[in-house]
């Protein structure tokens, strides 16, 4: 079974994304949203990113953006792809990849009674790259049915990435029940609302390779 990849979401500081790469991640999620607690300025995400080696994918995230704002965003700090986590349909996403030039990452919200049309949905659109699964909104660490999802998964044609809820302790499971292509985490690698801990970092990304 191939490698499980890691991002880690809601990047703040240098110390976090360090820890991050350190310990194996993949990607880091730099969150561009004001309303939330993660939200990052892109000139402060850019400096994070100098401290950063080569090889390691920086993900600017979006809830309902413009095209227009997703380049302007992406002038002051160079995101490698995006996340559009609120509810952009079709016509909006092929907007946003023709814009931003990067490849993207469409979150959808489980329910089991949508998910499979869901799929279905997005199946028809070749501008995405990935589709990410969460059980909220997006940071608020919501799990869900890892079961229900996998019933479904066959279903995708993009390389889906599971997100939602997801902790050092339980991230395994999830690995062996869904078989995602990356995992995604926020919430559960924070001592407290907001502030990433190293530690979390590390035994999250410990627990994936073990379970990949």
């Amino acid at each position: 079974m191939a490698r499980t990849r890691v991002k880690i979401c809601g990047i703040r500081d240098v110390e976090s994304a360090l820890a991050a790469v350190e310990a194996g991640a993949d990607a880091l999620g730099f969150v561009f949203v004001e309303s939330s607690v993660r939200n990052i300025d892109p000139d402060d995400a850019y400096e994070i990113a100098g401290y950063l080696p080569p090889f390691v994918t920086k993900v600017g995230l979006f809830v309902d953006a413009t095209p227009e704002e997703i380049d302007d965003f992406g002038e002051a700090f160079p995101y490698d792809m995006v996340q559009l986590h609120g509810g952009e349909d079709e016509s909006r996403v092929r907007e946003i990849r023709e814009a931003a030039g990067v490849p993207i990452l469409k979150a959808i919200r489980f329910e089991a009674e949508t998910i499979e049309r869901e799929f279905r949905r997005w199946n028809q659109v070749d501008e995405i790259d990935g589709v990410l699964i969460d059980g909220s909104a997006g940071g608020a660490g919501t799990a869900f049915d890892w079961t229900a999802l996998a019933k479904h998964i066959g279903i995708c044609d993009h390389p889906l990435i599971l997100a939602g809820g997801l902790t050092p302790e339980n991230v395994a499971e999830a690995i062996r029940v869904v078989h995602p292509y990356a995992v995604d985490v926020s919430s559960g690698v924070e001592s407290e609302r907001g502030v990433k801990s190293p530690m979390l970092i590390g035994a999250f990304c410990r627990a994936v390779a073990g379970a990949s």
